[in-house]
């Protein structure tokens, strides 16, 4: 009897063996996928003139977008009404903190100056001009193109009437790839700088 029973658990171990594995080999395909984490870049050329104290001190900020795309995921348009969140590819940081980074940098860059800030990176207390961003559409089609549409406005810190103007810009994306859709993000934000870097100085001819 002590012999049956010793029989019955070593084959009830054996015919256990491959579920045991299987379960393993599920556990490790149930694993979070790898997450890639996205940054924008600026992509403006440096101004070829030196910096002076007395180029405007611009602070860029805040900006608002669509809640569609104000999270941590990239957020892609697959049909017309429909979009996908995508949960392996996200922003490196907040686009709250980094529109105005880049687009600072980017007017730093167009304008030659090295006083131009975002809103989160000096308090604009001091700036001559503050540059307000609404982001009305921040999409990406893959393979196709992003759009980015931004109502801007530029206004003195002290006195003046404010300058708005909007920006509406659509740039190709070749290819299915994440980074040439962040890429062109980057170019699109850009032409935007490029917008309000024109205001800025046709403001500043205006008061001097």
């Amino acid at each position: 009897m002590r012999q049956y029973y010793k029989f019955s658990v070593i084959r009830y171990i054996k015919s256990g063996l491959p579920a045991v594995c299987l379960l393993l080999a599920l556990a490790g395909c149930s694993r979070s996928p790898r997450v890639t984490f996205y940054t924008l870049e600026p992509a403006a050329p440096v101004e070829a003139r030196t910096a002076s104290a007395a180029d405007p001190a611009i602070a860029v900020g805040p900006v608002t977008l669509p809640e569609v795309v104000d999270r941590p995921q990239l957020v892609v348009r697959v049909a017309a009404n429909r979009v996908e969140i995508l949960e392996s590819q996200r922003w490196a940081e907040p686009l709250k903190s980094e529109i105005p980074r880049l687009v600072a940098e980017n007017l730093g860059r167009l304008l030659g100056s090295s006083r131009v800030s975002s809103f989160f990176q000096h308090a604009g207390g001091d700036a001559d001009y503050r540059v307000l961003l609404d982001i009305r559409r921040f999409e990406a089609t893959p393979g196709e193109s992003v759009t980015v549409e931004a109502a801007w406005s530029l206004r003195r810190t002290v006195g003046g009437t404010p300058k708005t103007g909007r920006s509406l810009v659509r740039e190709p994306v070749r290819t299915n790839d994440y980074d040439a859709l962040v890429a062109a993000y980057g170019r699109a934000l850009l032409a935007v700088s490029a917008d309000l870097a024109k205001a800025v100085r046709a403001e500043a001819a205006v008061g001097h």
